[in-house]
């Protein structure tokens, strides 16, 4: 085997940890600003069947604290973290292996190339990891039932799966799937290949060398860039996947057009993207957090397998060494 092959297979599921690392750590670090993304996104299905004062995301999140205590900012952060597990290790993996695998003679892909590589890596990973987002989102608006004097739904994250399939079947696991997908591929294509492509260019134009401060550039371009390609898919979804059927199998919405004709008619085209300024808030710090932690950690398992090949090199030179007076001494 060669060495540069023994390397990428040593790499290969180490990467897999050290995503799986990074995202719990940035997910734990921004959940709080997720759960006021998701309460705001869900404040405005009320007006249609009465009537509820304008909101924003601090009044939303003071709101939170103050009827559910600091801890109800951390509302389903159970099922998040189960998510990342297979989310992120899945579409970082994926998007390095295609990007790498379009490369030709060692070159850089162009940015088109780049974000079809993210949005295709973005679509597998989120079909996998769709059941541990719908819980996240069924526990995360559990909290404003309860602060509406109704009894929570779900007790934990195992309670939830359990419960969504006995009484919607395994495929009401993946509710929601096609404006989840839809998402993934915007979010994906627009934080993966603009956060390498950006990275890239403050790099090679010398406005930074390869740290921290050219990590947070990046990052604060590529959240941008998916907030404002990804919020309308995201406050679909996230309807979608919070709606359950009620008494005679009535539901809010039948589909996600039927869902996107409603939101409009009744909260304008604006609502599309509310949640903005907050999505935007945790992409930022949730993709620094999540960079510098993977690179950090690449780096320090990089060093750890350059000592341990040394390691290696110099017990294989030895047993040759030994073997070589063997022989001299038999002969």
């Amino acid at each position: 085997m060669k060495p540069s092959e023994e390397h990428g297979r040593q790499h290969a599921p180490t990467k897999i940890l050290l995503t799986s690392i990074s995202a719990m750590v940035a997910e734990k670090t921004t959940f709080p600003i997720d759960l006021a993304k998701t309460r705001l996104q869900l404040h405005g299905e009320s007006r249609a069947l009465g009537s509820t004062r304008p909101t924003n995301a601090f009044r939303v999140a003071s709101e939170i604290v103050r009827r559910e205590g600091p801890l109800g900012l951390y509302k389903g952060l159970s099922p998040a973290i189960l998510r990342h597990m297979f989310y992120t290790p899945i579409r970082i993996v994926s998007y390095e292996h295609l990007r790498n695998s379009l490369k030709t003679d060692g070159g850089s892909l162009y940015l088109p190339a780049k974000a079809i590589s993210g949005g295709l890596s973005g679509v597998v990973a989120q079909l996998v990891a769709s059941p541990a987002d719908l819980v996240k989102v069924r526990m995360q608006a559990d909290g404003r039932s309860v602060s509406q004097g109704f009894q929570p739904r779900y007790s934990g994250c195992f309670d939830a799966l359990s419960k969504i399939t006995r009484a919607e079947g395994v495929g009401g696991l993946w509710k929601g799937v096609f404006p989840n997908v839809q998402r993934a591929f915007f979010v994906n294509m627009g934080e993966l290949a603009c956060y390498d492509h950006a990275k890239r260019f403050v790099i090679s134009n010398q406005i930074s060398e390869d740290n921290i401060y050219a990590h947070s550039l990046a990052s604060i371009m590529s959240g941008l860039s998916a907030t404002a390609l990804s919020c309308p898919a995201d406050v679909i979804k996230t309807r979608m996947m919070n709606q359950s059927e009620i008494k005679e199998g009535k539901i809010m919405y039948r589909s996600s057009y039927d869902c996107l004709v409603k939101t409009v008619k009744v909260e304008g085209l604006r609502a599309l993207w509310k949640g903005f300024f907050p999505t935007w808030a945790r992409l930022g710090p949730w993709q620094f957090v999540f960079w510098v932690s993977y690179e950090k950690l690449r780096q320090i398992a990089g060093d750890c397998f350059e000592l341990s090949s040394r390691r290696d090199k110099d017990e294989n030179d030895e047993s040759v060494r030994n073997q070589g007076r063997e022989d001299h001494t038999q002969s």
